[in-house]
């Protein structure tokens, strides 16, 4: 009962947030709900009463969505939540999840597959799902795609829709990595994403094939190889080189956005 008035509260709280028309891709707004005893996490989120879908975008490296700009959007030059306004354009509710109050240590993937991490998650899709009734989507990039592969793994009630895994870890020596986890367990249409330049080396490109041919159980899978881009620099695992999917961000959230609205193989 305790954790059904906090979920409804929680639902409340987001409820308060105006609506998004695509149009001028307005802000949105950062709210805390309460995820494991005395710890909360803040939630950066964009409702429109039209959504098709509900899209939870977990970042990648140390998780969060970095500090609000002065134009109201997050800073993070990570390629989920730099693309916000990209996102906005398509009739989707946006949740970009942000650092736990713990500050647990979400570099490490074997926190990002933990119990604590777990249950943030879990707490976070039913706060999400009691304020709208659109499917819910899962799209974690990089390190994101440990948690947002572990978080679809572990609905046992339905919750998600569907999946999307972007420059996914699959270096065995990362506790968590994608193809290490019980990926048959995962019954939801999902996208694999990858661009075929990417040099980081806990995220092969060519084992992108091997990720989706674990989803066994997935109804629908589909992996999507990206070619272009211009303009990397900097780390080679870093936002702004192809593993970020730099200079061809547009077209990547729109194809992730139109498989989304009808997924095929």
């Amino acid at each position: 009962m305790k954790r059904l008035r906090a979920l409804l509260i929680v639902a409340a709280l987001l409820s308060s947030v105006p609506s998004a028309h695509a149009s001028d891709s307005p802000a949105g707004n950062v709210v805390r709900i309460e995820t494991r005893t005395g710890v909360t996490v803040p939630l950066y989120t964009v409702w429109r009463s039209d959504a098709l879908a509900t899209i939870i975008l977990f970042s990648g490296g140390a998780g969060g969505y970095g500090p609000i700009g002065a134009d109201g959007w997050p800073g993070s030059g990570n390629f989920l939540i730099r693309t916000g306004k990209l996102w906005a354009a398509h009739p989707f509710n946006i949740v970009m999840v942000g650092r736990p109050s713990d500050d647990i240590d979400l570099s490490d993937g074997r926190v990002r597959t933990g119990i604590s991490h777990g249950l943030d998650n879990i707490a976070i899709i039913k706060a999400v799902k009691l304020n709208s009734a659109a499917p819910i989507w899962l799209i974690g990039t990089s390190m994101g795609t440990i948690s947002a592969a572990a978080a679809a793994i572990a609905d046992q009630q339905a919750l998600v829709a569907g999946l999307v895994l972007s420059s996914s870890i699959t270096a065995y020596k990362i506790r968590g990595a994608v193809p290490t986890q019980d990926l048959a367990g995962i019954r939801v249409p999902t996208l694999v994403v990858y661009h075929e330049h990417d040099a980081c080396w806990a995220c092969r490109p060519w084992e992108a094939k091997n990720i989706a041919s674990a989803l066994k159980n997935a109804p629908i899978k589909k992996t999507l190889m990206i070619s272009a881009g211009t303009g990397a620099s900097g780390d080679n695992c870093g936002a702004f080189h192809y593993h970020g999917y730099i200079g061809v961000e547009a077209d990547v959230v729109n194809q992730i956005a139109a498989w989304i609205r009808q997924p095929q193989s």
